[in-house]
Protein backbone atom coordinates (compact mmCIF):
# COMPACT_ATOMS: atom_id res chain seq x y z
CA UNK A 1 0.00 0.00 0.00
CA UNK A 2 1.39 3.78 -1.28
CA UNK A 3 1.99 5.63 1.84
CA UNK A 4 -0.56 8.02 1.25
CA UNK A 5 -3.26 5.85 1.60
CA UNK A 6 -1.88 4.07 4.80
CA UNK A 7 -1.56 7.39 6.34
CA UNK A 8 -5.02 7.89 5.76
CA UNK A 9 -6.14 4.67 6.84
CA UNK A 10 -4.29 5.13 10.03
CA UNK A 11 -5.02 8.37 10.72
CA UNK A 12 -9.09 7.94 9.87
CA UNK A 13 -9.07 5.00 12.50
CA UNK A 14 -6.45 6.90 15.11
CA UNK A 15 -9.22 9.42 14.86
CA UNK A 16 -12.24 7.12 15.02
CA UNK A 17 -10.50 5.35 18.31
CA UNK A 18 -10.24 9.01 20.06
CA UNK A 19 -14.05 9.63 19.61
CA UNK A 20 -14.76 5.87 21.12
CA UNK A 21 -15.27 7.36 24.59
CA UNK A 22 -18.14 9.92 23.60
CA UNK A 23 -19.32 7.73 21.18
CA UNK A 24 -23.18 6.64 22.51
CA UNK A 25 -22.26 2.90 22.40
CA UNK A 26 -25.14 1.05 24.63
CA UNK A 27 -25.94 -2.66 25.77
CA UNK A 28 -29.35 -4.23 25.14
CA UNK A 29 -30.85 -4.92 28.68
CA UNK A 30 -31.08 -8.37 28.67
CA UNK A 31 -34.43 -10.63 29.69
CA UNK A 32 -34.70 -13.84 30.49
CA UNK A 33 -38.10 -15.46 29.97
CA UNK A 34 -41.20 -14.77 27.42
CA UNK A 35 -43.03 -13.48 30.03
CA UNK A 36 -40.34 -10.82 30.29
CA UNK A 37 -40.78 -10.00 26.74
CA UNK A 38 -44.41 -9.47 26.99
CA UNK A 39 -44.07 -7.14 30.18
CA UNK A 40 -41.53 -4.77 28.45
CA UNK A 41 -43.85 -4.73 25.59
CA UNK A 42 -47.26 -3.82 27.97
CA UNK A 43 -45.12 -1.34 29.88
CA UNK A 44 -43.74 0.46 26.69
CA UNK A 45 -47.55 0.54 25.87
CA UNK A 46 -47.27 -0.79 22.34
CA UNK A 47 -50.46 -2.48 21.13
CA UNK A 48 -48.98 -4.45 17.34
CA UNK A 49 -46.06 -6.15 16.89
CA UNK A 50 -43.87 -7.18 13.93
CA UNK A 51 -42.36 -10.33 14.08
CA UNK A 52 -39.37 -10.99 11.84
CA UNK A 53 -38.27 -14.51 11.35
CA UNK A 54 -37.30 -16.85 8.66
CA UNK A 55 -39.41 -19.94 7.34
CA UNK A 56 -37.22 -22.74 9.46
CA UNK A 57 -37.47 -21.45 13.25
CA UNK A 58 -41.38 -20.43 12.01
CA UNK A 59 -42.27 -24.15 10.54
CA UNK A 60 -40.51 -25.64 13.85
CA UNK A 61 -42.78 -23.59 16.08
CA UNK A 62 -40.35 -21.62 17.95
CA UNK A 63 -42.06 -18.42 17.90
CA UNK A 64 -45.72 -20.02 19.01
CA UNK A 65 -45.20 -19.33 22.70
CA UNK A 66 -44.40 -16.05 21.99
CA UNK A 67 -47.00 -15.19 19.83
CA UNK A 68 -50.00 -17.02 22.03
CA UNK A 69 -48.62 -14.93 24.83
CA UNK A 70 -48.40 -11.84 22.96
CA UNK A 71 -51.78 -12.29 22.01
CA UNK A 72 -53.31 -13.43 25.14
CA UNK A 73 -52.22 -9.75 26.45
CA UNK A 74 -54.18 -8.24 23.69
CA UNK A 75 -51.27 -7.24 21.85
CA UNK A 76 -51.32 -7.83 18.02
CA UNK A 77 -48.94 -10.09 16.18
CA UNK A 78 -48.02 -9.76 12.71
CA UNK A 79 -45.51 -12.21 11.43
CA UNK A 80 -42.75 -12.25 8.68
CA UNK A 81 -41.31 -15.55 7.89
CA UNK A 82 -39.65 -15.20 4.41
CA UNK A 83 -36.14 -13.53 5.82
CA UNK A 84 -33.00 -15.47 3.08
CA UNK A 85 -29.72 -16.20 4.48
CA UNK A 86 -28.09 -13.15 3.46
CA UNK A 87 -31.04 -10.60 3.89
CA UNK A 88 -31.78 -8.53 0.92
CA UNK A 89 -33.73 -5.23 0.10
CA UNK A 90 -36.70 -6.96 -1.15
CA UNK A 91 -37.15 -9.00 2.62
CA UNK A 92 -36.58 -5.38 4.59
CA UNK A 93 -39.73 -3.61 2.03
CA UNK A 94 -42.20 -7.01 2.69
CA UNK A 95 -41.83 -6.62 6.25
CA UNK A 96 -41.79 -3.04 6.22
CA UNK A 97 -45.23 -3.19 4.45
CA UNK A 98 -47.21 -5.23 6.66
CA UNK A 99 -45.61 -3.13 9.84
CA UNK A 100 -47.35 0.05 8.18
CA UNK A 101 -50.36 -2.31 6.83
CA UNK A 102 -51.27 -3.15 10.40
CA UNK A 103 -49.93 -0.21 12.31
CA UNK A 104 -47.19 -2.01 14.40
CA UNK A 105 -45.69 -0.14 16.84
CA UNK A 106 -42.85 -2.50 17.80
CA UNK A 107 -40.47 -5.06 16.26
CA UNK A 108 -39.37 -8.55 17.57
CA UNK A 109 -36.32 -10.03 15.88
CA UNK A 110 -36.23 -14.00 15.91
CA UNK A 111 -33.96 -15.77 14.72
CA UNK A 112 -30.00 -15.84 13.75
CA UNK A 113 -28.15 -12.68 12.11
CA UNK A 114 -30.17 -12.81 8.92
CA UNK A 115 -33.69 -12.10 10.94
CA UNK A 116 -32.17 -9.53 12.93
CA UNK A 117 -30.63 -7.65 10.19
CA UNK A 118 -33.87 -7.77 8.20
CA UNK A 119 -35.84 -6.55 11.51
CA UNK A 120 -32.78 -3.82 12.07
CA UNK A 121 -33.36 -2.77 8.41
CA UNK A 122 -37.12 -1.97 8.74
CA UNK A 123 -36.51 0.10 11.36
CA UNK A 124 -34.66 2.11 9.91
CA UNK A 125 -36.81 2.47 7.12
CA UNK A 126 -39.37 3.14 9.40
CA UNK A 127 -37.05 5.77 11.46
CA UNK A 128 -35.95 7.17 7.79
CA UNK A 129 -38.64 6.55 5.46
CA UNK A 130 -37.54 9.06 2.75
CA UNK A 131 -34.50 7.16 2.51
CA UNK A 132 -34.14 3.80 0.59
CA UNK A 133 -31.19 1.35 2.70
CA UNK A 134 -28.64 1.97 -0.27
CA UNK A 135 -28.49 5.50 1.15
CA UNK A 136 -28.03 4.77 4.08
CA UNK A 137 -25.43 2.46 3.79
CA UNK A 138 -22.25 3.22 5.91
CA UNK A 139 -21.45 4.80 9.41
CA UNK A 140 -23.91 6.76 11.14
CA UNK A 141 -26.51 7.79 8.22
CA UNK A 142 -29.60 6.94 10.48
CA UNK A 143 -29.30 9.50 13.09
CA UNK A 144 -33.02 9.04 14.43
CA UNK A 145 -34.63 6.79 16.70
CA UNK A 146 -36.54 3.30 15.71
CA UNK A 147 -39.58 1.78 16.72
CA UNK A 148 -39.03 -0.84 19.47
CA UNK A 149 -36.91 -3.89 18.93
CA UNK A 150 -36.72 -6.44 20.65
CA UNK A 151 -33.72 -9.23 19.43
CA UNK A 152 -34.36 -13.40 20.45
CA UNK A 153 -30.98 -14.86 19.20
CA UNK A 154 -31.88 -18.57 18.02
CA UNK A 155 -28.35 -19.18 17.24
CA UNK A 156 -25.04 -18.44 19.22
CA UNK A 157 -22.83 -16.71 16.82
CA UNK A 158 -24.20 -13.61 15.56
CA UNK A 159 -23.76 -11.20 18.19
CA UNK A 160 -26.36 -9.36 15.89
CA UNK A 161 -28.51 -8.73 19.57
CA UNK A 162 -25.47 -6.48 20.57
CA UNK A 163 -24.46 -4.87 17.37
CA UNK A 164 -24.92 -0.99 15.62
CA UNK A 165 -24.85 -3.21 11.79
CA UNK A 166 -27.70 -4.53 9.76
CA UNK A 167 -25.82 -6.02 6.65
CA UNK A 168 -28.31 -6.09 3.60
CA UNK A 169 -27.82 -7.76 0.23
CA UNK A 170 -28.80 -5.63 -2.74
CA UNK A 171 -31.80 -7.96 -4.39
CA UNK A 172 -30.87 -6.37 -7.93
CA UNK A 173 -26.98 -6.05 -7.77
CA UNK A 174 -26.21 -8.65 -5.42
CA UNK A 175 -24.02 -6.19 -3.91
CA UNK A 176 -23.78 -7.07 0.36
CA UNK A 177 -22.61 -3.92 2.37
CA UNK A 178 -23.57 -2.70 6.31
CA UNK A 179 -25.51 0.23 7.51
CA UNK A 180 -24.09 1.63 10.86
CA UNK A 181 -25.65 3.46 13.29
CA UNK A 182 -26.36 3.81 16.80
CA UNK A 183 -30.09 3.75 16.82
CA UNK A 184 -29.90 -0.43 15.04
CA UNK A 185 -28.85 -1.15 18.84
CA UNK A 186 -31.37 -3.29 20.01
CA UNK A 187 -33.24 -2.11 23.32
CA UNK A 188 -33.61 -5.26 24.86
CA UNK A 189 -32.39 -8.52 23.84
CA UNK A 190 -33.30 -12.36 25.33
CA UNK A 191 -30.57 -14.99 25.80
CA UNK A 192 -32.77 -18.39 25.87
CA UNK A 193 -30.56 -21.95 25.62
CA UNK A 194 -33.33 -23.51 24.64
CA UNK A 195 -34.21 -21.61 21.34
CA UNK A 196 -30.96 -23.45 20.21
CA UNK A 197 -31.09 -27.05 21.21
CA UNK A 198 -32.55 -28.00 17.51
CA UNK A 199 -29.97 -26.72 15.77
CA UNK A 200 -28.70 -28.91 13.07
CA UNK A 201 -25.07 -29.41 13.84
CA UNK A 202 -23.31 -26.97 10.97
CA UNK A 203 -25.46 -24.21 12.28
CA UNK A 204 -24.30 -24.63 15.55
CA UNK A 205 -20.59 -25.54 14.20
CA UNK A 206 -20.48 -22.26 11.36
CA UNK A 207 -22.34 -20.07 14.26
CA UNK A 208 -19.95 -20.96 16.59
CA UNK A 209 -17.12 -19.75 14.34
CA UNK A 210 -18.56 -16.61 13.31
CA UNK A 211 -18.79 -15.87 17.04
CA UNK A 212 -14.79 -16.82 17.64
CA UNK A 213 -14.06 -14.60 14.18
CA UNK A 214 -15.80 -11.87 15.98
CA UNK A 215 -13.96 -11.96 19.28
CA UNK A 216 -10.52 -12.42 17.55
CA UNK A 217 -10.65 -9.40 15.23
CA UNK A 218 -12.04 -7.07 17.96
CA UNK A 219 -8.89 -8.78 19.97
CA UNK A 220 -6.61 -7.94 17.19
CA UNK A 221 -7.31 -5.01 15.81
CA UNK A 222 -5.95 -1.51 16.74
CA UNK A 223 -9.35 0.36 18.47
CA UNK A 224 -9.82 -1.66 21.35
CA UNK A 225 -10.19 -0.50 24.86
CA UNK A 226 -10.00 -1.97 28.43
CA UNK A 227 -13.69 -3.43 28.51
CA UNK A 228 -13.77 -4.93 24.58
CA UNK A 229 -10.46 -6.25 24.90
CA UNK A 230 -12.09 -8.49 28.12
CA UNK A 231 -15.38 -8.96 26.13
CA UNK A 232 -13.41 -10.83 23.66
CA UNK A 233 -11.18 -12.69 25.83
CA UNK A 234 -13.84 -14.24 27.66
CA UNK A 235 -15.98 -15.01 24.64
CA UNK A 236 -12.72 -17.00 23.02
CA UNK A 237 -12.32 -18.90 26.31
CA UNK A 238 -15.98 -19.75 26.75
CA UNK A 239 -16.17 -20.84 22.62
CA UNK A 240 -13.05 -22.69 23.23
CA UNK A 241 -14.68 -24.65 26.11
CA UNK A 242 -18.37 -25.08 24.94
CA UNK A 243 -18.25 -25.33 21.48
CA UNK A 244 -17.19 -28.66 20.53
CA UNK A 245 -19.61 -29.79 23.54
CA UNK A 246 -22.48 -28.32 22.19
CA UNK A 247 -21.17 -29.63 18.45
CA UNK A 248 -21.50 -33.24 19.92
CA UNK A 249 -24.99 -32.66 22.05
CA UNK A 250 -26.69 -29.96 20.99
CA UNK A 251 -29.20 -30.84 23.90
CA UNK A 252 -26.52 -29.45 26.91
CA UNK A 253 -28.06 -26.26 27.57
CA UNK A 254 -25.37 -25.17 29.96
CA UNK A 255 -22.72 -25.52 27.22
CA UNK A 256 -25.82 -23.51 25.14
CA UNK A 257 -26.37 -21.15 27.62
CA UNK A 258 -22.02 -20.24 27.07
CA UNK A 259 -22.30 -19.96 23.56
CA UNK A 260 -25.07 -17.39 23.54
CA UNK A 261 -23.20 -15.82 26.33
CA UNK A 262 -19.90 -16.11 24.41
CA UNK A 263 -21.56 -14.70 21.61
CA UNK A 264 -23.20 -11.91 23.02
CA UNK A 265 -19.71 -10.64 24.71
CA UNK A 266 -17.83 -11.20 21.38
CA UNK A 267 -20.71 -8.76 19.63
CA UNK A 268 -19.81 -6.29 22.87
CA UNK A 269 -16.09 -6.35 21.60
CA UNK A 270 -16.60 -5.97 17.73
CA UNK A 271 -19.70 -3.09 17.97
CA UNK A 272 -16.84 -1.04 19.58
CA UNK A 273 -13.79 -2.61 18.16
CA UNK A 274 -14.69 -3.13 14.87
CA UNK A 275 -13.51 -6.44 13.03
CA UNK A 276 -11.07 -6.53 9.57
CA UNK A 277 -10.55 -8.42 6.68
CA UNK A 278 -12.00 -11.52 6.97
CA UNK A 279 -15.30 -9.79 7.45
CA UNK A 280 -14.47 -7.81 4.54
CA UNK A 281 -13.89 -10.67 2.22
CA UNK A 282 -16.85 -13.05 3.73
CA UNK A 283 -19.51 -10.22 2.86
CA UNK A 284 -18.33 -9.86 -0.77
CA UNK A 285 -18.71 -13.42 -1.06
CA UNK A 286 -21.83 -13.99 0.47
CA UNK A 287 -23.37 -10.99 -1.71
CA UNK A 288 -21.86 -12.90 -4.54
CA UNK A 289 -22.18 -16.68 -4.17
CA UNK A 290 -24.72 -16.20 -1.04
CA UNK A 291 -22.32 -17.90 1.13
CA UNK A 292 -23.39 -18.09 4.60
CA UNK A 293 -21.65 -15.73 6.52
CA UNK A 294 -20.37 -18.18 9.47
CA UNK A 295 -19.27 -20.78 7.56
CA UNK A 296 -16.95 -18.26 5.07
CA UNK A 297 -15.81 -16.57 8.26
CA UNK A 298 -14.54 -19.81 9.55
CA UNK A 299 -12.71 -20.74 6.31
CA UNK A 300 -11.70 -17.52 5.92
CA UNK A 301 -10.90 -16.56 9.77
CA UNK A 302 -6.73 -19.05 9.40
CA UNK A 303 -5.93 -17.82 5.99
CA UNK A 304 -6.28 -13.89 7.22
CA UNK A 305 -4.46 -14.36 10.17
CA UNK A 306 -1.35 -16.36 9.33
CA UNK A 307 -1.13 -13.69 6.67
CA UNK A 308 -0.65 -11.07 9.47
CA UNK A 309 2.58 -13.06 10.32
CA UNK A 310 4.26 -11.85 13.43
CA UNK A 311 2.07 -8.61 13.87
CA UNK A 312 -0.66 -10.23 15.96
CA UNK A 313 1.66 -12.97 17.57
CA UNK A 314 1.50 -11.59 20.89
CA UNK A 315 -2.21 -10.97 20.81
CA UNK A 316 -2.58 -14.23 19.94
CA UNK A 317 -0.38 -15.76 22.55
CA UNK A 318 -2.67 -13.80 25.05
CA UNK A 319 -6.08 -15.33 23.42
CA UNK A 320 -4.22 -18.79 23.56
CA UNK A 321 -3.19 -18.74 26.78
CA UNK A 322 -6.04 -17.55 28.62
CA UNK A 323 -8.31 -19.76 26.59
CA UNK A 324 -6.62 -22.75 27.96
CA UNK A 325 -4.33 -23.76 24.75
CA UNK A 326 -0.80 -23.48 26.48
CA UNK A 327 0.73 -22.28 29.37
CA UNK A 328 2.84 -19.16 29.97
CA UNK A 329 6.01 -20.89 29.07
CA UNK A 330 5.05 -20.96 25.72
CA UNK A 331 6.88 -18.23 23.45
CA UNK A 332 4.57 -15.84 21.25
CA UNK A 333 5.25 -17.71 17.76
CA UNK A 334 4.60 -21.14 18.80
CA UNK A 335 1.56 -19.98 21.30
CA UNK A 336 -0.06 -18.04 17.55
CA UNK A 337 0.18 -21.52 15.48
CA UNK A 338 -0.82 -22.79 17.98
CA UNK A 339 -4.29 -21.16 18.39
CA UNK A 340 -4.24 -20.37 14.56
CA UNK A 341 -4.14 -24.55 14.31
CA UNK A 342 -7.14 -24.87 17.18
CA UNK A 343 -8.88 -23.31 14.66
CA UNK A 344 -8.20 -25.30 11.77
CA UNK A 345 -8.78 -28.37 14.47
CA UNK A 346 -12.44 -27.04 15.31
CA UNK A 347 -13.21 -26.33 11.14
CA UNK A 348 -11.97 -29.91 10.31
CA UNK A 349 -14.13 -31.79 13.43
CA UNK A 350 -17.18 -30.49 12.75
CA UNK A 351 -17.12 -30.95 8.74
CA UNK A 352 -16.26 -27.30 8.22
CA UNK A 353 -14.45 -26.88 4.71
CA UNK A 354 -10.75 -25.33 4.36
CA UNK A 355 -11.75 -24.18 0.67
CA UNK A 356 -14.34 -22.42 -1.19
CA UNK A 357 -14.17 -23.84 -4.43
CA UNK A 358 -17.25 -21.84 -5.54
CA UNK A 359 -15.36 -18.58 -6.06
CA UNK A 360 -14.13 -17.96 -10.12
CA UNK A 361 -11.15 -17.02 -10.50
CA UNK A 362 -12.75 -14.28 -13.23
CA UNK A 363 -14.67 -12.54 -10.31
CA UNK A 364 -11.53 -12.48 -7.83
CA UNK A 365 -10.57 -8.66 -8.79
CA UNK A 366 -13.90 -7.22 -8.17
CA UNK A 367 -14.23 -9.24 -4.84
CA UNK A 368 -11.03 -7.96 -3.48
CA UNK A 369 -11.71 -4.40 -4.86
CA UNK A 370 -15.26 -5.03 -3.01
CA UNK A 371 -13.71 -6.01 0.33
CA UNK A 372 -10.75 -3.61 0.00
CA UNK A 373 -13.57 -0.59 -0.30
CA UNK A 374 -15.25 -2.24 3.04
CA UNK A 375 -12.17 -2.49 4.68
CA UNK A 376 -10.14 0.15 3.75
CA UNK A 377 -10.19 2.78 6.04
CA UNK A 378 -12.98 1.72 8.63
CA UNK A 379 -11.50 -1.24 9.97
CA UNK A 380 -8.74 -1.03 12.47
CA UNK A 381 -6.77 -3.92 10.59
CA UNK A 382 -3.38 -4.99 12.09
CA UNK A 383 -1.57 -5.01 9.04
CA UNK A 384 -3.01 -2.74 6.30
CA UNK A 385 -3.67 -4.81 2.38
CA UNK A 386 -4.09 -4.13 -0.60
CA UNK A 387 -6.85 -5.45 -3.16
CA UNK A 388 -3.70 -6.79 -4.91
CA UNK A 389 -2.94 -8.50 -1.54
CA UNK A 390 -6.78 -9.48 -0.72
CA UNK A 391 -6.82 -11.26 -4.26
CA UNK A 392 -3.94 -13.42 -2.70
CA UNK A 393 -6.03 -14.63 -0.46
CA UNK A 394 -8.93 -15.66 -2.25
CA UNK A 395 -6.94 -17.47 -4.47
CA UNK A 396 -5.73 -19.58 -1.42
CA UNK A 397 -9.61 -19.99 -0.50
CA UNK A 398 -10.45 -21.04 -3.55
CA UNK A 399 -7.75 -23.84 -4.11
CA UNK A 400 -7.83 -24.73 -0.37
Amino acid sequence: MNIFKKFYCRSYQVVFKSLLPVLPYREPKLLKTVEDIVKVIKEDNKSSVLLVTDSGIFKLGLTQKLEGDLKESNIKVIVYSDTVANPTTRNVEEALKLYKDNNCDAIIAFGGGSAMDCAKGVGARIARPNKTLGQMKGVLKVRKKLPLLIAIPTTAGTGSETTLAAVITDEQTHHKYAINDFSLIPKYASLMPNLTVGLPKIVTATTGMDALTHAVEAYIGRSTIKKTRRCAMEAVKLIFENLEKVYDDGSNLEARANMLLASYKAGIAFTVSYVGYVHAIAHSLGGKYNIPHGFANAVILPYVLKRYGKKINKKLWKLGENGGLFDKTTSYEEGAKIFIEKIEELNKKMGIASSIPEIKAEDIPLLAKTAESEANPLYPVPVLFTAKQLEEIYLELKNG
